[in-house]
């Protein structure tokens, strides 16, 4: 009997060290640049719930700040060592769908899951599901009511044009040699957006074989944002003196300046009444849609754990929530209950225009070689707001280069 009830007491004891063996028999990598430094606890809660559903995947959490990111990605990738689950953001996606670095999630993914279709869209590549959607943000116009009021000028609403933006901007620089009626900065991130707000300027042909960026509508509409510029309207980098156009908007000095909704806390120290509103139209709606996703990794060894954790840090309520209760971006999720605790923060007032600004999204033109566009393209703009060059031969000579680029 006593032989027999040690046996049943070993066999107890096996199965229970199995158990605790095999608890977390999957470990995932995740690799991550959004949540280092301010965002790790955050983390932690999202793990311990998709622990709690899956308590036999393991989530090992690598960090690294976003300027030395890639660099250490494309090592890992390089040397056969990438993590099972990272990071992109949206403008780098292109380079490493096309390269075979990221594993198809088409049929992995809950069909119900809760994304924007534009968000789920933007990280397909070839037809294929290359990552989820995992944060956005946009950029909207930023105004001072207090400058408004003390101008006369009603607030800006939904359907401004430039046209009546820049009339405001007229009216508040009048107010006094040191203050300014508007900053919209000269730069291809805003040239591209507001190309787009023009609708008749693209950046690159439909399959992504040649630049159109030298078209008339493109020279119109960088010749427009280097003469509103010029106007008198908005500082130049002179007379900024080093300041930033954020740091102009808190001083009081700026009647509106063309933003993004990541400085809404910065802007709550404001010692005067601010809001916002969707940015002005040219021929159309457009505000930029930035985004990042979370892929897997096409070398991984646990392609399912590692699904199974991408859809859950992207897509779940309890991500979601996180997210939103601490400022860690927002989830792009068409989940409208998610963000009420978002929406009634204030200032601002109108942040429901954050989510009409979905309504008109414009993602970044991608290449391959991405990061050598963006910097070809900055690097001419500039010499056309130094008065180098006119917007038509910047713009001839950034298709050469993009041209280039591309085959």
């Amino acid at each position: 009997m006593k032989r027999s009830a040690l046996f049943v007491s070993m066999v107890l004891l096996l199965v229970l060290l199995v158990g605790i063996a095999g608890a977390q028999d999957t470990t995932i990598r995740y690799f991550t640049f959004s949540a280092a430094p301010d965002h790790l606890e955050d983390l932690d809660t999202i793990i311990a719930a998709f622990q709690e559903a899956h308590p036999d995947i393991a989530i090992e959490v690598e960090t690294a700040p976003f300027a030395d990111y890639f660099t250490l990605l494309q090592a890992g990738v390089a040397s056969g060592d990438a993590p099972d689950v990272f990071e992109l953001n949206y403008e780098n996606f292109v380079t490493y769908a096309a390269n075979g670095t990221l594993m198809d999630l088409s049929g992995m993914v809950s069909d119900d899951a809760p994304f924007y279709p534009r968000a789920l869209e933007a990280f397909s590549y070839d037809g294929q599901q290359m990552a989820l959607p995992e944060t956005f943000s946009t950029v909207l116009l930023f105004y001072n009511a207090d400058l408004f009021d003390a101008a006369g000028v009603d607030y800006p609403t939904a359907e401004w044009t430039w046209d009546d933006a820049t009339a405001a901007a007229e009216a508040i620089s009048a107010l006094g040699d040191d203050t300014w009626g508007l900053f919209s900065p000269v730069q291809f991130w805003e040239f591209y957006k507001k190309a787009a707000q023009n609708g008749e300027c693209e950046f690159l042909n439909e399959d992504a074989t040649e630049s159109l960026i030298n078209s008339p509508a493109c020279v119109e509409t960088l010749e427009w944002m280097v003469n509103v510029m010029n106007s008198g309207l908005m500082p130049t980098a002179a007379q900024l003196s080093g300041v930033s156009d954020s740091e102009l908007f808190l001083s009081g000095k700026l009647g509106m300046i063309v933003t993004g909704i990541w400085m809404f806390g910065a802007f709550e120290e404001a010692n005067f009444a601010w809001d916002v509103q969707l940015e002005p139209m040219m021929n159309q709606h457009a505000h930029h849609f930035f985004a990042n996703g979370v892929a897997v990794s096409s070398s991984t060894g646990n392609a399912e754990a590692a699904a199974a954790w991408a859809e859950f840090l992207t897509s779940s309520e309890v991500a979601a929530s996180v997210r939103v209760e601490s400022a860690w971006e927002l989830p792009a999720l068409d989940q409208p209950e998610y963000f009420e605790s978002y929406l009634a923060l204030t200032p601002p007032a109108n942040r429901a225009a954050v989510f009409q600004a979905l309504e008109s999204p414009v993602t970044p033109p991608v290449i391959v070689r991405q990061n050598e566009m963006q910097d070809a393209v900055n690097a001419l703009i500039t010499r056309v707001v130094d008065g180098e060059l006119t917007a038509q031969e910047a713009l001839d000579m950034a298709k050469e280069e993009i041209d280039g680029l591309l085959n």
